[in-house]
């Protein structure tokens, strides 16, 4: 892959490896508890990308009930929003279901709705508790443990 650049080469390949691994830990999962604390900037895009996330999360359920209300309960398109939305406020649905079809995925739906609810609470919670925590072991480990000599 790296022909031709010689036998100093070596040391940067192992670098760049290391550095790439890096970087996809990081985009993928947060910061290790050794690591310096993300900066604010940095941190704020990562609550963007999360915030993100929980809207399409909570998008995508409404879409998936809107479809539901509207095929199985034969609801009009407004209607069918509306039930949506409300099952998944947790309100509860506004029309009467007549259909078995609308009755079981009312149901399903009811159920999927308390828990993407939770879901996107802990999506858009996580990254504030987790710089809540990896601030708190900096303090406790006095200061930036990254400069310390990596203990584990």
């Amino acid at each position: 892959m790296y022909s031709g650049l010689g036998k100093q080469s070596n040391e940067r390949i192992s670098e760049t490896d290391r550095t790439f691994a890096h970087a996809m830990r990081n985009h993928f999962m947060y910061e290790h508890h050794r690591d310096r604390l993300l900066p604010r900037p940095a941190f704020l895009r990562r609550l963007g990308r999360h915030a993100l996330v929980a809207c399409a999360l909570v998008a995508g359920s409404l879409l998936a009930g809107i479809l539901g209300y509207h095929f199985l309960e034969n609801l009009g398109w407004i209607d069918a929003l509306l039930n949506a939305a409300m099952i998944l406020g947790g309100m509860g649905p506004v029309n009467e279901i007549h259909t078995v079809a609308g009755k079981i995925f009312a149901s399903i739906y009811a159920l999927y709705s308390g828990l993407i609810v939770l879901v996107v609470a802990g999506v858009l919670f996580a990254p504030i508790f987790h710089r809540f925590l990896h601030r708190f072991h900096l303090e406790l480990d006095g200061g930036d443990s990254s400069r310390r000599g990596g203990k584990s």
